[in-house]
């Protein structure tokens, strides 16, 4: 038998090791290869605690904080060290939940102590930095469930034993730190000394645990208020509280012990209701044009439809129209190019806002205007004879991920105009302190969406993703405050449904594939939930945009 094993190191070439050689052990010839320190690795595009021993001939590579991965590397092992250190401080049965993200940065809370004194925060954070200071080893430990649940039920850990019952698998990691175990889902840096860029700031009921930021060289960045994109949040909450489902773990129960149709139900009537009260405001404030933006998959065009329902439902005329009408010809010299030397259509120099603004203006003074249509065929904008006058009871919906950025309807007086951003802002969380990050959510449903009406492999969907989150970061969540209203799309049951769609695509990429690491990671996320079948979806539910079967036409 061989007791040394060939290695291909990104970056650095070939070399020949012990076989059992731990990934931390090899991590230490080559970090010089990294700016930041090596948190985690993918050895043949698996993910990989540094933990993990080597045993054959493999392609090792090293992961920091500028790789996505190494950053939730990082975001988790923060987390687990906050949460040890508020357990340090009020008891290892203190209850401690990560609630939301805002800007890649965690709102946390403290049940038992809402909003907690500036004294109580700074005796956690000496807690943190004292345990950096120590280089304390974050420990994997695999044990039997049953172990694990009392492991759970002995640091006060509800969440985590509720989630654990419907894992499938004999056996469960926990993570150790000091004295306290706890179960994260993903990889963990190897010890704490790593983690010394952090910062807990008093907001709202409770704190932001703040982490280095890429667009600040992974310095730590000034907090932005994001006043209403944290209420969202907190209604998103309270939705998730009303069906009785916070976590997956509660979620599963609802469905074990209730069945999907009640879930279904007070979700969908969550949405409806919501989408009402913004129609009711859009008329009673008598604006004539509403604009929708929001990033990819958040179900912008549904969410046209429906609003445009209500407002017929309430006496108004809705117009939907969707902005990517006005695209320029493909071809064009004014759309810009990207790095790749690719027409950048995430830009809105790819729109004609100069003929957009004209339209409006001219609809405002109650002309007739002939509206365009894009043909994505030929990439050519076609004017066929499709006519607009708005009445006075009219109401015109324009819809796109640009709707609101000013250069759209510059020139429009603000009274006219009625702006509403949607996103798919996750209302529940695998457990108080592993969060189901929104682009995760919108990832899957795009994979769906794009294998159903595009035919585009969940390949090429991973491949693409990273340049449409660069382009929404530029060109969309700026505005994203400038927002009138805000309508979170997401369902508290969707990724049940997903599930079933997602998961034979994701298994179909293969381990020589650059995307088998995000496949694989996005398989480990969705085995947390039950499947549920799709007969019971509502057919002008935003999930139907995804899986089909909607009335509105796709």
């Amino acid at each position: 038998m061989k007791d040394t094993i060939k290695l291909n190191i990104i970056g650095a070439g070939t070399t020949t090791i012990p076989k059992d050689t731990t990934l931390l052990d090899l991590s230490k010839s080559y970090h010089n290869l990294k700016s930041w320190p090596i948190l985690a690795a993918k050895v043949d595009n698996e993910l990989q605690d540094l933990s993990r021993k080597l045993l054959m001939d493999s392609t090792v590579e090293f992961l920091d904080l500028s790789d996505p991965n190494g950053f939730r590397a990082y975001q988790r092992s923060l987390s687990f060290l906050m949460v040890y250190a508020a357990k340090t401080v009020l008891g290892k049965k203190a209850r401690v939940v990560i609630a939301h993200s805002i800007n890649k940065n965690y709102y946390c809370e403290l049940p038992d102590h809402p909003e907690p004194s500036e004294e109580l925060l700074t005796k956690i954070d000496e807690v943190m930095r004292k345990a950096i200071s120590q280089n304390i080893p974050i420990e994997k430990n695999t044990m039997p469930k049953e172990s694990a649940l009392k492991l759970a039920e002995e640091f006060g850990l509800a969440d985590k034993q509720q989630l654990l019952k419907y894992r499938h698998t004999l056996t469960v990691s926990f993570y150790k730190l000091d004295w306290f175990y706890n179960y994260f889902y993903g990889e963990m840096a190897p010890s704490t000394g790593c983690l010394n860029q952090f910062k807990l700031t008093k907001r709202s009921k409770g704190f932001m645990l703040q982490f280095p930021d890429a667009s600040h060289g992974f310095e730590l960045a000034e907090l932005t208020p994001n006043c209403k994109i944290s209420e969202v949040f907190e209604e998103s909450s309270a939705w998730a509280r009303i069906v009785g489902a916070d976590t997956v773990g509660a979620l599963n129960d609802k469905l074990c012990k209730m069945g999907n149709g009640i879930i279904i139900r007070i979700a969908e009537a969550l949405h409806e209701k919501k989408v009402a009260l913004l129609a009711d405001r859009i008329i009673n404030e008598h604006r004539s044009i509403v604009l929708i933006a929001g990033p990819t998959s958040s179900g912008k065009t549904t969410f046209a439809a429906r609003l445009g329902t209500q407002l017929r439902a309430a006496g108004a005329v809705p117009h939907v129209i969707g902005l990517d009408n006005y695209y320029h010809d493909r071809g064009d010299v004014r759309i810009p190019k990207d790095e790749f030397g690719n027409e950048d259509y995430e830009t809105i120099k790819a729109i004609d806002t100069a003929q957009i603004t004209k339209d409006l203006k001219a609809l405002l003074r109650r002309e007739k205007v002939e509206i365009p249509t894009f043909n994505f065929l030929t990439g050519k904008r076609e004017y066929k004879g499709r006519h607009l006058h708005l009445a006075p009871n009219d109401v015109l919906i324009l819809e796109g991920i640009h709707g609101l950025n000013e250069a759209i309807s510059e020139g429009v007086p603000a009274e006219d105009k009625f702006k509403i951003f949607i996103s798919a802002l996750t209302q529940i969380n695998l457990d108080d302190h592993n969060r189901i990050p929104t682009t995760d959510t919108r990832l899957v449903r795009r994979i769906v969406r794009d294998f159903q009406y595009r035919g585009t492999t969940a390949v090429e969907t991973i491949d693409r993703w990273p340049s449409v989150l660069r382009g929404e970061a530029k060109y969309i969540y700026p505005y994203q405050e400038e927002a009138d209203a805000f309508f979170n799309s997401a369902l508290v049951y969707e990724m049940c449904v997903l599930k079933q769609y997602a998961e034979p695509l994701l298994f179909d990429i293969t381990p020589d594939a650059p995307q088998y690491t995000e496949a694989r990671r996005l398989i480990k996320f969705l085995s947390s939930f039950l499947c549920m079948p799709s007969e019971n979806i509502p057919v002008n539910s935003i999930l139907r945009e995804f899986v089909g079967g909607s009335c509105f036409s796709h």
